[in-house]
């Protein structure tokens, strides 16, 4: 049973983070929730919103915000760790000087490192002196975590105490948390999904109907699990919450950032109109740069991606991308073969509290 005297870290004031804090506070533990600036964490603290991404909703009592990463550090053994990619590394280092490695820290971003190719639970590796590190990936989507709708997610560790401490931690009786031990695979789910999510905005806003979404979505699970059993990673990771679950909620839902970004372009904004319109990180655009390179380094061929990249990069129209893509050459469209000497299954039932 969980110590409910025990703080927890939530590094981030973002929506995801905030959903966090206070679906762990209202459990019963003291959370700190570390803000960029001192204002933010002030207004926080005055009154117990986060008005920029969950407005309306008063957040747990137990939730107290700081800017001071050291008081974060000393009084939390769980710290997750709830950034945008792009800011990662930075907060990650700023982290490092302040944990002693007997920390856990807990990875919830679904980003790449640009120049690196690096997922996040490996910059919390170079950046911290911890060894005790995890990623929590799943069909989460902030506002309907904040507002108590059921829903479940995966921690994804080396460590079985990194597994066991998050699902004592964060499972409630509307959060339920399953475990795998295919960190990468788990990381990547959550990152490839993002790209994938612009498409089938798209698709939406030319209403182009039911049979291409579900196309667009089983192939995008094709590409996505060609491209991990490249990268290493286990493909039937892909057939769980993190992976598929993951995918197919990001690819429907207007809550998703990623979904109405593809939205506004078929509505004939451009792109940087929906970003700046939408206010918040969508993690999908850059993934669409970053891993189209890194697939013809591999020779992996990610064609729905290859036209994302193409529309959104290079200056083709939609008419021309959508007749690339229904021409692809038959010998390529083949089905992933998923090889059964792999052998580990998707998410595991959780052995802590559900």
């Amino acid at each position: 049973m969980a110590d409910m005297t025990e703080t927890v870290g939530i590094v981030g004031g973002g929506s995801f983070g905030s959903a966090l804090a206070d679906m762990i506070g209202t459990k019963g533990h003291p959370v700190l929730h570390w803000y960029r600036t001192a204002e933010g964490a002030e207004r926080f603290n005055a009154t117990r919103e986060n008005a920029k991404y969950l407005p309306g909703l008063t957040l747990s009592s137990n939730i107290t915000a700081t800017p001071d990463m050291d008081r974060v550090a000393r009084a939390s053994r769980l710290i997750i760790v709830s950034v945008p990619s792009m800011h990662f590394r930075e907060v990650a280092r700023k982290l490092g000087d302040s944990v002693d490695g007997s920390q856990i820290l807990v990875s919830t971003t679904k980003g790449i490192e640009a120049h690196s190719f690096k997922l996040m639970t490996e910059i919390l590796r170079e950046e911290t002196c911890c060894l005790k590190i995890g990623a929590l990936s799943g069909p989460n989507l902030a506002k309907e975590i904040a507002a108590k709708k059921p829903s479940g997610t995966v921690i994804a560790s080396r460590y079985d105490e990194v597994i066991r401490k998050v699902q004592d931690v964060v499972s409630g009786p509307y959060f339920r948390v399953y475990s795998n031990t295919d960190v990468y695979g788990v990381e990547l789910g959550g990152v490839l999904k993002n790209a994938y999510a612009i498409a089938t905005g798209l698709v939406a806003s030319l209403k182009m109907g039911d049979n291409t979404m579900g196309m667009l979505i089983t192939r995008a699970l094709a590409e996505m699990s060609r491209f991990a059993d490249k990268m290493g990673s286990n493909p039937l990771t892909f057939l769980g919450l993190a992976g598929v679950g993951d995918l197919i909620t990001t690819c429907t839902s207007p809550l998703s950032r990623n979904y109405r970004v593809g939205l506004m372009i078929g509505q004939g904004k451009t792109l940087e109109q929906a970003v700046a319109e939408i206010g918040e990180v969508a993690e999908g655009i850059n993934t669409i740069r970053i891993v189209k390179e890194k697939a013809a380094q591999l020779g992996v061929r990610m064609h729905i991606l290859e036209g994302l990249h193409s529309l959104l990069f290079e200056g083709k129209d939609l008419p021309t991308v959508l007749k690339q893509l229904m021409n692809v050459p038959q010998m390529e469209d083949v089905e992933f073969a998923y090889r059964a000497e792999k052998g580990a299954p998707g998410d595991r039932t959780p052995s802590g509290p559900a």
